[in-house]
This record gives structure tokens, sequence and C-alpha cells, in this order.
């Protein structure tokens, strides 16, 4: 292998593994996808090096090896992006992809969600649900829907004018417990605090805390840290959110 080839193999490389990065990837896997995608392109062996907003790349051919970094931005979650770079990788490892062609589909990968006339719904769908299951009466149930529709239209909101995100999750936990109070001003429901603790659910970060333990557990301690933290962080400007909200509201 030329050193110009293993310099675009290499690049290629380091790019599949910062998107799967920047796109909610746990560490074990973006390693795992790195070092077989490379193998199938003609690389000896990938070294793979993640830190929390950073990774370091080496490849390893007869001997040269060629170090790069790469600057992670996170992009929010999207799981089509990780599954569309496992699709890749599986592919080339079957021959059907070169260099070429790999190029091409990493240039044309990009993250699809779903319509806010999708998301807000459902959202709100499954807050009512799991108000439903804490006990909450109907009339509770149509409050969470309400204001888990709302908090979910305002996060959407935000976040598509990429605001920072400890900012889009105090204004959205303020906004829904604001509206979920609307069972202590009225006596419409006999569960009012169950509608109070449903509606936020759609801010607790799951997935984040997942990638955290899961990291942790498979030796990547710093990134796993650094996860953990974030999705605190982001718990906290919930909490505050919330704290405000029922201050104003007067509920303590």
């Amino acid at each position: 292998m030329y050193a110009d080839n293993q310099n675009d193999i290499t690049r290629l490389v380091v790019r599949s593994a910062q998107l799967l990065l920047a796109y909610g990837a746990d560490s074990d896997l973006v390693e795992e996808l790195s070092q077989r995608l490379g193998k199938a392109l003609g690389l000896a062996s990938v070294e793979l090096s993640i830190s929390s907003n950073a990774l370091v790349l080496t490849s390893l051919v007869h001997g040269r090896c060629i170090t790069t970094t790469r600057r992670i931005r996170a992009h929010g979650i999207n799981m089509m992006v990780v599954c569309e770079l496992q699709r890749l990788c599986v592919l080339t490892e079957k021959g059907l992809y070169g260099p070429n062609e790999v190029r091409r589909r990493l240039a044309r990968i990009e993250p699809r969600t779903y319509p806010a006339k999708v998301v807000v719904p459902v959202v709100a769908l499954s807050c009512a649900s799991f108000c439903h299951l804490f006990g909450g009466d109907i009339m509770a149930c149509l409050i969470t829907f309400i204001a888990s529709s709302i908090g979910m239209t305002v996060r959407l909101f935000f976040a598509k004018r990429h605001y920072n995100l400890l900012i889009n999750f105090a204004i959205t936990a303020f906004v829904t417990n604001a509206v979920a109070q609307i069972g202590y001003v009225y006596p419409i429901s006999e569960t009012p605090q169950v509608a109070l603790a449903a509606s936020v659910l759609m801010l607790v970060p799951g997935f984040p805390l997942i990638n955290a333990i899961s990291d942790m557990v498979k030796g990547h301690i710093n990134v796993g840290i650094s996860r953990w933290g974030n999705a605190s962080l982001l718990t906290l400007a919930s909490v505050i959110g919330i704290t405000i909200a029922m201050q104003l509201g007067g509920i303590f």
C-alpha cells in the first residue's frame, strides 16, 4: 500500500469514528467499527484513543504509522447515522465497497429526524401513559398529555435554533411544569401531583446515562465519567426549571 493510499484510508476511518462519537455511539462500538473498517480497507491495524471531545487514531501498514486527531462536536443522538455506519462497515468487509465507494457513502450520510408533528404527540402520549401507570386519573393523564406536548414543542423550537442544551432543558422543564400545574389551580384532578411528575419524564437523559455506564463498565473510564457529568448537568438544568416553576406557582 502506498503512503497516499494509507493517508486516504486513515482519513476515511477517522471520519467514520468521528461521526459515530458525534451521534451517540458508545466508545467500544467506535473502536470495534474503526478497526474492522480499517482492516477491510487494507490497514494492518488501527489504534484509537478516545477522550470526551477528541479522538486520536493511528494506522499501521508495513511498519509505517500515520496518526491523526479529530475534534468531536456532539450533534445529538441519532441512531440512523450509527446504523448506516455499521452497514457501511459490514458491506466493506464483504468486499462490496472499496475506498472510493466508502468515501462517497460517508459524504452522503446525513442525520434524518422525525417531523415535529409526529414526535410531539408520541412523546406526549408516552408521558401520559407513565402518568396512568403511576396511578393518575383520566384528567391527570390529559393534563400530562397537554403539558408534555407544549414542553416538547418548546424543546424542539430551541433545538432547531441550536440553543445551549442546558438552557433548552431548563426552559422546557419550566414551561412543562408550569402548564402541568393546571391540576392544582383548578380542582379537575384528584392526582395533580402525578401529572406534575410524569409530564417532565421526557427530559430524563436516559441514553447518555446508559452510554456513560456502558463506557465505564467496558474500561473507557474517562469518556464514561464525562458523559455521566454531561447527563447530570442536563438533569440539574431540568431540576432548576422545575423548581422555579413550582416556586412561582406556590406548590411548595
